[in-house]
């Protein structure tokens, strides 16, 4: 008989960097901590009352994943919004995702379709509130539904990573009602298309939505937009 082997539980301390990982990223993203900001190490763990060492492998990590940066003899900052960076990020989107639209067409199953109905429904009651927060979670969780349903496991993790690296980017996006709206309308196409099983209109879908994204969000940086409260 094969042996059964519990899953390991994870360590409190293991469990504590997470936890600071994921809330410090998370004030980057909603821009609670402001690009430029420095990040006091001392500061940041009394905020989120969190050790201090955590915090410290948060940071890290962070900084591996190009949202702070050290300042040597200064400390850590909040990378600032560069348009060279957000540009870059949308001309790898295009390539990868509108190939995940198209796998996703040929083997999409009922309960993807399902679930990104559910997430499209969801996001449609939250036209007319201002909760960006929100809106920027239930984008993430259409694109990474979309990404799960190409069933290929090595793009889904390239689209995640990239899709980590492009939420600022999205939240300060999402910020603009009339885009927020778009937003909704577009993802609408792309799951239309996906419904349909054309490959051709899935991957136009996710061609231009990635295009409106470009030009909001060239709007916001170049106008000065990432620094409105």
């Amino acid at each position: 008989m094969p042996v059964k082997t519990k899953r390991r539980a994870r360590s409190p301390v293991a469990a504590l960097h997470s936890q600071a990982y994921e809330r410090i990223k998370h004030e980057i993203t909603t821009l609670r901590f402001r690009p430029g900001e420095y990040l006091n190490e001392a500061q940041v763990s009394k905020l989120l009352r969190i050790g201090r060492t955590p915090v410290h492998q948060a940071l890290n990590r962070l900084m591996l994943e190009g949202m702070v940066e050290v300042i040597p003899r200064k400390g850590v900052i909040v990378k600032a919004v560069s348009l060279n960076d957000v540009l870059e990020m949308i001309e790898v989107r295009i390539i990868n995702e509108t190939y995940c639209a198209r796998l996703a067409v040929a083997r999409a199953d009922e309960n993807d379709i399902a679930e990104l109905t559910r997430i499209l429904d969801e996001s449609e009651k939250t036209v007319t509130t201002s909760d960006t927060a929100r809106q920027m979670t239930l984008d993430r969780d259409f694109h990474s539904t979309l990404s799960r349903a190409a069933r290929n496991a090595v793009l889904a993790e390239c689209m995640r990573t990239l899709h980590d690296r492009s939420l600022r980017f999205w939240f300060i996006s999402l910020r603009d009602p009339a885009h927020h709206v778009a937003v909704k309308e577009e993802h609408r196409a792309i799951l239309n298309a996906i419904k349909a099983r054309d490959p051709d209109a899935a991957s136009d879908a996710v061609r231009n939505h990635i295009d409106s994204f470009r030009r909001n969000i060239m709007r916001n940086i170049l106008g000065g937009g990432q620094d409105t409260p």
